[in-house]
């Protein structure tokens, strides 16, 4: 990527390109951070489940996951994929981008600017690639809502 001298102070200056990198960096974070719901416990039709019903036995997965909601529990792992590949794209970019600069004979001030340039492409490749990693379930949520339905009698044979 060439860049001029002045190049630097167009990137920090220039109204249409700050709003744009924001504007694209901000709908990459909001789609990606809405967690999909966990799926639900697959119930075993055992005497419990069977003297009950499967109407009366769905109710007590859905108690029990509240509950577990309520315990501060999510049924997703909580992590920012998003943030943190956004963060760590950004900063090797940006390393990457000044020591090229440096090392091809520029100045610093145009080693900062490919520095800039570096990390504002590669923050938007790295939330990118967070946005696609897939969404992790709970592992504590899930024990916590097989243990509550074990207690009512009923079996888990897995998660849909």
């Amino acid at each position: 990527m060439i860049m001029h001298k002045n190049s630097f102070r167009t990137l920090l200056t220039h109204p249409l390109s700050l709003a744009s990198l924001f504007t694209s960096f901000a709908l990459m974070s909001g789609c990606a951070t809405t967690p999909a719901r966990s799926a639900k416990p697959l119930l075993y039709p055992n005497a419990t489940f069977n003297k009950m019903g499967q109407a009366a036995a769905e109710a007590q997965v859905n108690a029990c996951m509240a509950k577990a909601e309520a315990a501060g529990l999510s049924p997703m792992a909580q992590n920012n994929s998003v943030a943190q590949g956004a963060a760590a794209g950004g900063a090797l970019s940006a390393v990457a981008g000044i020591v090229g600069g440096l090392v091809s004979g520029r100045n610093l001030e145009g080693s900062l600017a490919q520095g800039v340039a570096g990390a504002a492409v590669g923050g938007a490749v790295g939330a990118t690639s967070g946005a696609m990693r897939p969404t992790q379930a709970n592992p504590l949520y899930r024990n916590f809502v097989q243990r509550c339905i074990s207690e009512q009698g009923l079996e888990s044979i897995g998660w849909n």
